[in-house]
């Protein structure tokens, strides 16, 4: 296997560590801060949360956190923005539940001075937000694919392939992981931009998750019931991973289908250990959202707006394997 889930369980145990920074800069103290995320339940978005606060007492900077109450509920982001732009907020970091729902409300912020950066998924345009702070999706989802591939070796030609994916609104984190996926499976694309549409006859279908355990369990149930010879599952996260294990494992077929994964949090790597996962794209929400909260207090300081990595329309935090 290609995951190193040794290196990996010392990241997570380091980054949890991380949370122990104690307050002692105090250049930004009238600097007040959001963090948005999809929800604060999922442990990717818990990490995120982790990171930011932790910073944000480093550098003296009051932050307020808000959650929608579910992956993919946007009308509580808009509300959470709504409210940092009447506190006065300098900078606001956000996750996008629906990548152009929230946009319009991101341009209210921004039109009140307001510093705007996307963590980990991008606004539709992407330049909706002053930057973007996140792991390549799309190549994670092509490690996965090619991971996944290269473990079936001959039989990948034969795959019955389940795509467990995000949401009908399709946001650009969900069509680029999966189409990643494909891509590093060696399954031609249909449009880049839109999940679903493609012909290859190894992909049993599409199902959405919602991101969590109980929607990924649905999802594998549903396509299960249309084919129930699958035998390779991408899934959006690591929650609907697990989900999709139970329904594999009510079944019996928990020890002969393949489960790839994105994110890379202690939980899915210790699933990876287990055996339930068997292999995730590790990203790093912790240097996501700490790096967010460092270019809001530049901002602040003397309204300097981040650099993207070189060549590409972001600021690529990274992802491994």
């Amino acid at each position: 296997m290609l995951f190193n889930t040794s290196r990996a369980k010392a990241l997570c145990c380091a980054t949890a560590l991380g949370v122990a920074v104690l307050a002692g800069n105090a250049q930004a103290a009238d600097t007040s801060a959001c963090l948005i995320t999809k929800t604060d339940t999922n442990p990717f978005f818990v990490k995120m949360k982790e990171g930011a606060v932790a910073k944000a007492k480093e550098l003296g900077i009051d932050l307020k956190t808000f959650a929608g109450k579910i992956d993919g509920d946007h009308e509580t982001q808009v509300q959470a923005v709504e409210t940092c732009i009447a506190d006065g907020a300098k900078g606001i970091l956000i996750t996008p539940s629906d990548s152009s729902a929230i946009v319009p409300s991101v341009e209210q912020a921004r039109n009140a001075g307001i510093l705007v950066i996307a963590l980990d998924t991008s606004l539709e345009p992407i330049d909706a937000a002053d930057a973007t702070f996140a792991t390549d999706n799309f190549k994670a989802g092509e490690l996965i694919g090619a991971w996944a591939a290269a473990r079936l070796g001959d039989e990948a030609a034969n795959a019955r392939i389940a795509m467990l994916d995000l949401g009908v609104s399709q946001p650009s984190v969900d069509v680029m992981r999966d189409q990643g996926f494909l891509k590093g499976f060696g399954i031609d694309l249909g449009d880049p931009g839109r999940w679903g549409d493609e012909t290859d006859p190894r992909i049993v279908g599409n199902d959405v998750t919602a991101g969590n355990e109980e929607g990924g369990q649905r999802a594998m149930e549903n396509l299960l019931a249309k084919d129930p010879m699958i035998n390779v599952v991408y899934t959006i996260n690591e929650p609907a991973a697990a989900g999709a294990y139970q329904a594999l494992k009510s079944i019996g077929r928990e020890n002969d289908v393949m489960i790839v994964s994105v994110d890379g949090g202690c939980p899915g790597v210790q699933n990876v250990a287990d055996g339930v996962i068997g292999a995730t794209s590790q990203q790093y929400p912790l240097l996501m959202a700490s790096k967010g909260i460092e270019a809001i207090a530049a901002f602040a300081a003397d309204g300097t707006k981040p650099m993207l990595t070189e060549g590409k329309n972001f600021y690529d935090t990274g992802v491994t394997l």
